[in-house]
C-alpha cells in the first residue's frame, strides 16, 4: 500500500486515548487505529525499507500495549504509535512516531547494554572516534536536532577530570530528536518525504554507532 498520509482521526484518537485509557475506549476505536494510525505507519515504513534497510535490517512498528508488569502507571495503551528500523537496540537506529503532539522522528543508541556502553566509551574516548562523534552531534543541533539520553551524574570510573569529551563519556544511552506539530503535512505523502529527510540526517550517527557500539553481545531476556 503506497503512503498517502496519516488518517485525519489519526491525532484526535490520541487525545481520546490519553483522557481515556480504558479498553472500552480502544475496543471502541479500534477500526479508527487500524485505518488512521496502523495502517498508515506500516505503510510508510515499507517505502523507507528499501533505502534504511539494506544497512540497519528490518522494520518493525511497535505493538499499542504497554507492558505494566513492573510499572506504577497501569494504563494499558501506548499514547503513541512507533516505528524503528534497527540491527539491534542500541547500534544505531531509525526511529518514527505519531501521538496527539503530532510526528516526531529520532535515531543513535536509545539503550546501550554493558558490553555496548563499554565500546562506546572505548570510542569515545580515542581522537579519531571521539571526535567525529563530536562533529556529527555538533551538526545535528545546527540543524535542527536536540540530543538526549541517559546520563551520569558523575564521571565514569578512571575518567579524568580533563577529559576533553568528558561530557559524552556520562552517557549511558545518547539519540536525536526531533519533531513537528501537528500541520497538514502529517496528513499527506509529503510527510514521507519529512521523515525521509530527517532520517538522512541522521544517518552519519546510525553508521557510527554501527561502526563502534554494535549488536549487543549478550544474550536477550
Amino acid at each position: 500500500m503506497e503512503f498517502t498520509g496519516f488518517g485525519e482521526g489519526a491525532v484526535e484518537f490520541y487525545d481520546g486515548l490519553m483522557a481515556d485509557n480504558s479498553r472500552a475506549f480502544w475496543e471502541d476505536h479500534l477500526p479508527l487505529y487500524r485505518a488512521d494510525v496502523r495502517a498508515p505507519m506500516e505503510a510508510l515504513l515499507a517505502e523507507l525499507l528499501p533505502e534504511f534497510g539494506r544497512e540497519f535490517g528490518e522494520g518493525k512498528v511497535f505493538r499499542p500495549y504497554r507492558d505494566v508488569r513492573f510499572a506504577r502507571d497501569k494504563s494499558p495503551y501506548k499514547t503513541h504509535c512507533g516505528a524503528v528500523i534497527e540491527q539491534g537496540r542500541g547500534g544505531g537506529a531509525y526511529y518514527v512516531e505519531i501521538s496527539s503532539a503530532g510526528l516526531r522522528a529520532g535515531g543513535g543508541c536509545f539503550h546501550l547494554e554493558s558490553d555496548q556502553l563499554a565500546r562506546f566509551r572505548q570510542a569515545v574516548d580515542t581522537e579519531i572516534h571521539g571526535g567525529a562523534l563530536e562533529g556529527i552531534l555538533r551538526r545535528l543541533r545546527r540543524s535542527g536536532w536536540q540530543l538526549a539520553g541517559d546520563v551520569l551524574k558523575t564521571k565514569p570510573r578512571g575518567v579524568p577530570d580533563g577529559h576533553p569529551r568528558l561530557d559524552l563519556l556520562k552517557h549511558r544511552s545518547l539519540y536525536a530528536v526531533r519533531g513537528w506539530e501537528p500541520d497538514d503535512t502529517l496528513h499527506e505523502r509529503a510527510c514521507l518525504d519529512r521523515v525521509r529527510k530527517a532520517w538522512r540526517q541522521l544517518r552519519e550517527f546510525n553508521e557510527w554507532a554501527r561502526d563502534h557500539v554494535g549488536v549487543s553481545e549478550k544474550p536477550r531476556r
